[in-house]
């Protein structure tokens, strides 16, 4: 998210406003998914969209967005509490109590949009490893990347040693019935009405969510979150970005890894096919450990486009914007979704073919692009950052941005 610290004080990194800008596409598009069709994360595709120009906007999903955007974010919002660490340190103001009051915050924000929005919220699981964060906020760069290095190492050997336990099992017979039935349900819940829609989401968290949020989605996010503290900690981040030469080696180390591990995800989980739970498990292990190779390849690839490309300034100029306003387009993000799939609004969740879905989403994106730069030319937060900052300094921050003095 976006730092707390003063305005005044060393300048923005505005590499880093633009990565988080950048990473709300993703972030984007993968909830519009879960949003437009209850058969999402079940491991069978709907019925309704089986054409061919379905099957390949999931698997280009899947192989570009699936399970990267949220590591970047993670690897930002661990860069970002560096940031505030340093911004308290100038102030002289005590780090611990600014940053709970930050924590609780972002709980109650995540509380709220996981049961009135979106139950694949993550706010509260970055609330919540938040406290493992500040806990471990003495760790030197090289301890906090070898302990992110053993958390993603763990979790996807668990995986793989999990996908190995049940290739030994009997195969048993996949309630195929069953589960269109439970993706039916959910949709006529989500179209039924405010009620309804809120009362699924607690179904949704309950059946499912809070497994991936533990299991998958938890552990690696916090590893990030050690990257992106080492990240700034070290200076490594702001060094790289300045020299192309080391950027490209990054690329060609991250994206060949990375890639290869997506691509075998994708067509795995985009199959027509159904395959074995241990296949899926194998194949999952096997994302865990690649995925955060192609978000530094992500990184990398933004970076010398923003840095030493011709028209990376006037790319960074849209980025940054809604970077510095992330968590105001996250949560917008989330309004539109519920207004136009659940019965908030249009309920049309299960009636939007995957590219109609897409294309909306990159749509909303460029609207979110001009109304970021918008506000953020005469607001010094987004709106929700400023709430967020008054709840976590107990005074009200300034809401207008202050106007630039005459060269």
């Amino acid at each position: 998210m976006t730092p707390t610290g003063s305005t005044a004080g060393p300048p923005r990194e505005h590499a880093i406003d633009a990565l988080r800008g950048f990473a709300l596409l993703g972030i984007l598009v993968v909830n519009a998914g879960s949003f437009a069709s209850t058969y999402f994360g079940l491991g069978v595709a709907d019925p309704a969209f089986s054409r061919p120009v379905d099957h390949a906007v999931r698997w280009f999903v899947a192989l570009v967005f699936e399970t990267k955007f949220y590591l970047l974010f993670s690897l930002l919002f661990g860069y970002s509490f560096a940031l505030q660490m340093d911004s308290a340190e100038r102030s002289g103001s005590a780090f611990v109590p600014r940053f709970l009051r930050r924590i609780v915050g972002l709980l109650l924000l995540g509380l709220a949009h996981a049961w009135l929005l979106f139950s694949g919220d993550i706010l509260v699981t970055y609330a919540l490893l938040g406290l493992l964060l500040l806990w471990m906020r003495r760790l030197r760069p090289g301890t906090a990347v070898a302990l992110a290095m053993v958390l993603l190492a763990l979790v996807s050997l668990g995986w793989g040693l999990l996908a190995w336990l049940m290739s030994l099992a009997p195969p048993m017979d996949w309630p195929l019935a069953e589960v269109h039935a439970k993706a039916q349900q959910a949709a006529q819940a989500y179209r039924a009405g405010a009620l309804e829609a809120i009362a699924q989401r607690g179904r949704d968290m309950a059946d499912g969510v809070w497994f991936v949020l533990v299991f998958v989605q938890g552990p690696c996010a916090l590893a990030m979150f050690l990257l992106g503290l080492a990240a700034h900690r070290s200076g490594y981040l702001a060094a790289v970005a300045q020299q192309p030469a080391r950027l490209r080696r990054w690329l060609l180390c991250c994206l060949p890894v990375g890639g290869t591990g997506a691509l075998l995800y994708a067509t795995v989980q985009t199959s027509l096919v159904r395959q074995s739970d241990h296949v899926s498990a194998a194949v999952l292990a096997v994302d865990l450990a690649t995925a955060p190779f192609l978000t530094l390849g992500y990184v990398a690839a933004l970076l010398w486009v923003l840095q030493h490309s011709r028209h990376g300034k006037a790319l960074a100029a849209w980025l940054e914007s809604a970077g510095r306003m992330a968590l105001s387009n996250y949560l917008l993000q989330s309004l539109v979704g519920a207004l136009v799939f659940t019965a908030y609004g249009l309920a049309l969740v299960g009636r939007v073919p995957p590219l109609a879905v897409l294309l909306g989403c990159v749509a909303l994106y460029a609207a979110q692009l001009a109304l970021s730069r918008r506000w953020m030319a005469r607001h010094a937060y987004g709106p929700v950052e400023w709430l967020l900052r008054a709840f976590t300094l107990l005074r009200w921050p300034a809401w207008r941005r202050a106007a630039t003095p005459p060269a």
